[in-house]
């Protein structure tokens, strides 16, 4: 594929590209870039064990080497979206993938657990300057006729992309070592910056009022507290007081954010937006489709390894099938949102979802295996797929021209609150039915041993050596009970989703294409 050697000079009001070489440059650009960012997110859970012993580092610890990345992602992708919007979206996607590139080279040079830390902290940064950007260059420079296609593919990347991610980075892991993994983004940032400096042109908005600076600080301290709760509820307990003081403190600063936005000229993020059912309805299926994908997740890895006994090579191999289904239907979407509507396309695609969960729920047992839960992995990588694209260009449709940075960032924040949530929410389930039930089949095990099997599955295969005779019997209640749990996170995530089903139904996007109803094309291209 050739490629214009500079993106080139254009000035007025229309910042369509009509180039259809560059377009596709630039679409293989900001997805490269894409693919580095949603890589590190999940690319560390696959080497969690090696950086623990590396380090001589806690599993709190080795936790928060992976949360700092989301939480500063999270928190910084509204004004850093906006950033981009006024500044220019070219200079805010060079200078993240520099800081992205740094970050990930320091994480993988990384002496301490101080440095590592701070490395991810810095590549989260970074990585709030790439994302929204990725998706405002679509948008704001594809062609109405084009666009549904473009965001069909950055949505198929951003959602399998993560499952890619973390197969490449146990690759890297299981061949190599731990601090090999932290190779891939690198090579992509470096791919990225590459096609970024050829193709994608600067995009920036006009605007007479000031940046909104406590819009931003209030939404980084509630985006922080709210997620941050979410991530340590399910440790710290949720009753605990460092868990209810972050709850406080969030709602707090998103009262605060709310009342602030409602009164000014220019906000950071006009709320008033959401009343449009194409915004609300669009943040509101990514953040379940998202909650449920990342809650499924928290299920199948302990299932193929606890339960199958697989390797986490193995393990995250048998997730592909799910990504590439994810992947191809996003890329289909499009289509059959032209020919069916917004509302019937992402409707049928949470039903679809739905019905892979309620067949993994009723198919799975301890002997099953694999094959088992393989058709409902693919229905609900494929309801997703359909799902997430309109979605996604629901909530940038919803927003004007100039403020795709915003679009794409409220698109991004509600992916990693959906993810946090379903995290805690069907992982808290999961957990709860697994304890309920394997209480029930601990009679003839020593009480010490059974405490220690309560805690969870991995807890209690480990212990089992100290069960004597009783070691198989033990390994097999574990393995039914979270066969149980696994059921009752299941059935909670079809609850879920057939709620979000009735909905779309009744308040999904119109089927007429709002493309360019409300996008008024005022951006200013320098080259």
């Amino acid at each position: 594929m050739s490629c214009p050697v500079n993106a080139p000079s254009v000035s007025g009001t229309d910042a369509t590209i009509r180039d259809p070489r560059q377009r596709r440059a630039i679409l293989i650009a900001v997805c490269i870039a894409l693919m580095a960012v949603i890589a590190s997110v999940s690319g560390l859970n696959v080497a969690q064990q090696q950086i623990a012993v590396a380090f001589d580092a806690s599993q709190r610890t080795v936790l928060w080497m992976i949360n700092t990345y989301t939480l500063s992602l999270a928190a910084l992708l509204l004004p850093l979206g906006a950033v981009g919007d006024r500044w220019g979206r070219k200079p805010i996607l060079l200078a993240g993938l520099a800081l992205f590139g740094i970050a990930s080279a320091a994480a993988g040079l990384a002496t301490s657990s101080e440095i590592m830390i701070a490395a991810r902290l810095l590549a989260g940064v970074g990585a709030a300057m790439i994302m929204p950007v990725t998706l405002a260059v679509i948008t704001s420079t594809f062609p109405d006729e084009e666009r549904s296609k473009a965001i069909g593919v950055w949505t198929g990347v951003a959602g399998g992309g993560g499952i890619l991610g973390m197969y490449l980075s146990a690759v890297l892991v299981d061949w190599a070592n731990w601090r090999w993994l932290f190779l891939l983004p690198v090579v992509l940032v470096a791919a990225a910056t590459v096609m970024a400096l050829r193709a994608v042109p600067n995009s920036r908005e006009q605007s007479q009022h000031g940046f909104d600076v406590i819009g931003s600080l209030a939404s980084v301290i509630a985006v922080v507290a709210l997620i941050f709760v979410l991530h340590e509820g399910p440790v710290n307990g949720w009753t605990a007081p460092v868990t209810l003081a972050s709850l406080l403190v969030g709602v707090v600063a998103a009262i605060g954010f709310v009342a602030w936005e409602l009164r000014r000229p220019a906000p950071l993020l006009d709320v008033r937006l959401f009343r449009d059912r194409r915004l609300a309805s669009g943040s509101l299926a990514l953040l379940a489709l998202f909650g449920v994908q990342a809650g499924i997740f928290v299920v199948l890895f302990p299932y193929f390894q606890a339960v199958l006994g697989w390797s986490g090579l193995r393990a995250t191999l048998a997730l592909m099938p799910m990504a590439a289904m994810m992947m191809l239907a996003a890329g289909l979407a499009p289509r059959a949102a032209a020919q069916a509507g917004a509302r019937v396309t992402m409707a049928f695609g949470i039903l679809l979802g739905g019905a892979g969960l309620a067949l993994m729920a009723t198919l799975v047992s301890v002997h099953g295996g694999y094959p088992a839960i393989l058709p409902g992995m693919l229905a609900m990588g494929l309801g997703m797929g359909l799902t997430q694209t309109p979605s996604t260009e629901a909530i940038t449709s919803a927003l004007p021209r100039e403020r795709q940075g915003v679009a794409s960032a409220l698109n991004d924040v509600t992916r990693e609150f959906g993810t946090a949530l379903g995290v805690a929410l069907l992982g808290a389930v999961l957990t709860a039915g697994y304890r309920n039930a394997i209480s029930a089949r601990l009679d003839t095990i020593p009480a010490d041993t059974a405490d220690t099997a309560r805690e969870g599955i991995a807890n209690a295969i480990a212990i089992a050596d100290t069960a004597g005779t009783q070691a198989p019997a033990l390994v097999h209640a574990a393995q039914e009970s979270f066969v149980d749990g696994w059921q009752q996170a299941m059935w909670a995530g079809v609850a879920v989703m057939t709620i979000l089903f009735l909905y779309v139904l009744a308040r999904g996007p119109q089927r007429t294409s709002p493309a360019t109803a409300s996008n008024s094309p005022s951006d200013t291209i320098a080259g």
